[in-house]
């Protein structure tokens, strides 16, 4: 008998990763005989082991792509993409988005695509790294001037005293006209263009498993929620599970490729590279 095929799909433990991979994850998608190994973390830590092209499937920023290049492709499907909304930047007191000059702001890493944004936006803020869900409380106990926020954060910050300075999404569609690409998934070169692509046909799957049993998948998602209410994981998992999850289409693909251009324009990220999307 033969022995199935082992990836490792690596992906955040947030309810809109777990609302997508939801089809894989519970066997409500067909794998063919390929045995899917989930493994979770959050996304600066996919961003790292992607360096080391530690797993077959990743979760990684696009910020992080340029250093992975060489190793993966990146898949059209599963990606997180706002269009008109991102990342906020987040203050205790009424800040002019212009007025962020050299302040600290916390971020959850330098390789997310929130960081490239906001250094895009405010070349001058100086960052600190910290996890992502304790940025809000940097803030609220002055522990940080702002706040770079992703995940539910994007929705709870009120909760804690916080008032939103800017949000990045927003600022960059005002400037380019396209949606911010935030996340998105990758596979590796090494496994040949036959298992790239139907890796990524099976990623397309378990994406519009989810989409078409919304509410079976979101009630598996509640429990990667983090005790946030139920109306809220549902606004969160719509904002980013949606159809340009699907395919990110002509419209998403240049996005990426003009969000990384402006990024090495701006000396952040050091080669300019060539978005390399798997057809599938």
């Amino acid at each position: 008998m033969m022995r199935a095929v082992k990836v490792s799909l690596a992906h955040s433990p947030d309810s809109d990763d777990a609302f997508m991979f939801y089809g894989l994850a519970r066997g409500k998608v067909d794998t063919g005989g390929l045995e899917i190994v989930h493994v979770m973390g959050d996304i600066e830590s996919l961003n790292r082991a992607a360096r080391e092209g530690r797993h077959e499937v990743t979760a990684i920023s696009f910020h992080a792509y340029p250093y992975v290049a060489a190793s993966y492709a990146l898949m059209p499907c599963g990606g997180s993409i706002g269009d008109g909304y991102g990342p906020l930047v987040v203050a205790r007191d009424a800040i002019d988005p212009a007025g962020i000059g050299d302040r600290v702001v916390a971020v959850p890493g330098t390789l997310t695509t929130a960081y490239l944004a906001l250094k895009l936006f405010a070349p001058a803020a100086r960052t600190r790294v910290v996890p992502f869900d304790v940025i809000l409380d940097e803030v609220a106990d002055g522990r940080a001037d702002l706040g770079l926020v992703i995940h539910e954060g994007q929705l709870t910050y009120g909760g804690q005293g916080l008032r939103k300075v800017v949000d990045l999404g927003a600022w960059w569609k005002e400037e380019t006209g396209l949606p911010l690409p935030l996340g998105g998934n990758a596979v590796r070169r090494d496994l040949g263009p036959d298992l790239m692509a139907r890796l990524t046909r099976l990623v397309r799957e378990t994406v519009r498993y989810s989409l078409d049993h919304r509410q079976e998948a979101l009630e598996y998602a509640m429990t990667f929620a983090r005790g946030m209410a139920p109306g809220i994981a549902d606004r969160f998992v719509g904002m980013w599970v949606n159809e340009m999850t699907l395919d990110c289409g002509e419209r998403g693909r240049q996005a990426v490729q003009v969000l990384l251009d402006r990024g090495h324009q701006a000396g952040i990220i050091p080669n300019r590279v060539k978005t390399d999307f798997v057809e599938a």
